[in-house]
């Protein structure tokens, strides 16, 4: 998927802050695509953007309207219909992450295709991919693995792309989930993509390229979450990661989702996902952790992440609380 930029993020109806973290997330990472926020009255969400209408965002640049809020079930509201309509009418494009499809609403379907406007599913990818070929490719990449679900990976990525490009240096951010596509404008949601092609798919999401470039691809789920291992490995051996990053969350005493199941060690996490890497990448190792102290205080934060560097001889960071930039030491050592 390749959608167009800038983009009016429509925020609806939206019941708290937190139902907008898809537009906030765009206006965290890619504030030059943000041109403002479409409000509905009742909207209980504010991003500090400019409220807008259709044809002051447009007259603004704006090329695409963003359903960057989630609401119970992740449907396509009857009440949003007329402005979505109105959207499409002067001349935008419709993109959503929601599960409900916009390609499935027959009212804004019939629209699109008189007008000549695109509708970006981008949780349910159209292309057709490949069987992986598995063949080494040129340039680098780094991946982050997790020993867990919603632990950092994507943020962790983010932030390593943004601080290596404040260098200089040249990367680029590979979404593979449909937050990080609608914050990027393009990537494959790999989790729709079906078993036997999502390897096929992360090549071709990065495929050849110079040898200075990095490719910070983004991670998914967990080799160690019984719900979507198959998804992680299938990315994992895709990526053929040269770096990888292991992101953790200290305070949880199970698997998201699955009480029954503990997190696994820091240290056999990193050895399963070694060895998992090293089928496609026989020289990929690890050059740090990222940690999610969150709900650590400051004090509990620093010596949990000292202890992890110190037991385990990588350089561990907390990417919000300390940034990444001794991270990206770390990989300029590691492949110097």
């Amino acid at each position: 998927m390749n959608i167009q930029t800038p983009y009016l993020l429509f925020l609806g109806d939206a019941a708290d802050p937190l139902a907008a973290k898809v537009a906030q997330g765009i206006c965290d990472w890619r504030p030059e695509n943000a041109i403002g926020q479409f409000r509905m009255e009742g909207c209980h969400a504010d991003l500090g953007l400019r409220d807008m209408t259709i044809a002051e965002s447009i007259e603004a640049g704006a090329k695409t309207l963003v359903i960057g809020v989630a609401n119970r079930g992740g449907v396509i509201s009857e009440s949003w219909i007329s402005i979505l309509r109105d959207a499409l009418a002067q001349g935008m494009d419709l993109a959503a992450g929601l599960h409900n499809k916009l390609a499935d609403n027959a009212i804004l379907k019939v629209d699109a295709e008189k007008l000549g406007r695109q509708l970006f599913d981008v949780r349910h990818p159209t292309d057709n991919f490949p069987v992986a070929a598995g063949v080494k490719r040129s340039g680098k990449r780094l991946l982050p693995v997790g020993t867990d679900c919603s632990c950092g990976k994507m943020y962790t990525a983010l932030a390593i792309e943004k601080e290596m490009r404040s260098r200089g240096l040249n990367a680029d951010f590979r979404a593979t989930g449909q937050t990080g596509i609608l914050i990027t404008g393009k990537g494959v949601s790999i989790d729709a993509v079906v078993a036997d092609f999502i390897s096929g798919a992360v090549e071709t999401l990065s495929p050849d390229n110079s040898d200075d470039h990095w490719d910070i691809i983004e991670g998914q789920g967990s080799l160690f979450h019984p719900s979507f291992a198959g998804v992680t490995l299938g990315l994992i051996h895709g990526s053929q990661p040269d770096a990888l990053v292991l992101c953790h969350e200290p305070t949880r005493t199970h698997m998201r989702g699955l009480p029954t199941f503990s997190l696994p060690e820091l240290q056999l996490c990193m050895e399963t996902s070694l060895a998992a890497a090293k089928l496609t990448n026989p020289n990929a190792k690890f050059v740090g952790i990222s940690v999610n102290t969150s709900k650590l205080d400051p004090e509990a934060a620093e010596s949990y992440l000292k202890q992890t560097e110190q037991k385990t001889g990588l350089v561990t960071v907390d990417p919000v609380r300390q940034g990444v930039s001794r991270l990206v030491d770390s990989i300029g050592v590691a492949f110097s």
